[in-house]
């Protein structure tokens, strides 16, 4: 009998009946379980591992660079503008009202951390989520208009309820990308949520589109009902770098 449930339970693809039901029968012969007792419990378990495999495979398909969760964030050691609205951000009410975040400062901050960080959650959260480096975008945008598959590539961004969009600024780019750039942005514009992090303060954008038309048109596209945050502020990653020195020689 046994054998038959658990054939049957591979069958239906429910991998943590197929390969506990045996535990599962024991526990509820020595317990006295009813049948519903019984039931329930085990359909329990196996939603459990469904939504852990489902957080799994969409942190894997967001293709983040790196995986650090808010947790790990020491708030105290952020800008004052991220502190006071960290808790508003974590609480992902963005996504769900579908707006955009811009997290602008020097480098070191906090930035990328932040943003990752909440892509991670809401991948936790049940959001499907992407991840990508402006520079990186551009190209990808690029390869795909010249090989005619643009229109597949922005129907497949529109699936995203959040994009994470990382350095912006770092790399200054051609007309071509900053109209791709500005298209696809516009393409996700109140329909779904993006998070842009960039080391350049707005009224130095068109050094990276090197267009004032464009440069105006982006920045009122992606600033209007967005949350902007200030990182500006004492390098993050110093801190953590100097306390990493700091243990590592109280270790030794």
């Amino acid at each position: 009998m046994d054998q038959l449930i658990n054939s049957y339970a591979k069958q239906l693809r429910l991998p943590y009946i197929s390969q506990n039901i045996e535990n599962h029968l024991e526990q509820a012969r020595i317990q006295n379980k009813s049948y519903e007792e019984f039931l329930i419990e085990l359909l329990q378990y196996e939603l459990a591992l469904r939504q852990q495999n489902g957080v799994k495979a969409r942190i894997r398909a967001a293709k983040f660079p790196y995986q650090k969760t808010l947790e790990e964030l020491d708030i105290n050691s952020l800008p004052e503008g991220a502190q006071e609205q960290f808790q508003q951000l974590r609480s992902l009410s963005f996504i769900e009202n579908k707006q955009n975040l811009i997290l602008a400062g020097n480098p070191g901050t906090g930035k990328s951390h932040i943003g990752i960080g909440l892509g991670i959650k809401a991948c936790m959260e049940g959001y499907h989520v992407y991840f990508a480096h402006v520079p990186n975008l551009i190209t990808e945008l690029k390869e795909a208009k010249n090989e005619r598959t643009l229109q597949r590539l922005k129907k497949k961004f529109e699936k995203y309820d959040l994009i994470v969009l990382d350095e912006m600024g770092y790399i200054s780019f051609d007309k071509e990308g900053a109209e791709l750039l500005f298209n696809f942005i516009s393409l996700r514009a109140e329909k779904t949520s993006t998070i842009i992090t960039t080391n350049l303060s707005f009224d130095r954008w068109n050094e990276i589109f090197h267009d004032p038309v464009i440069t105006a048109a982006m920045v009122d596209r992606i600033t209007y009902r967005s949350y902007v945050i200030n990182m500006n502020g004492n390098s993050y990653r110093i801190k953590e770098t100097r306390e990493f020195i700091a243990n590592s020689r109280e270790d030794k």
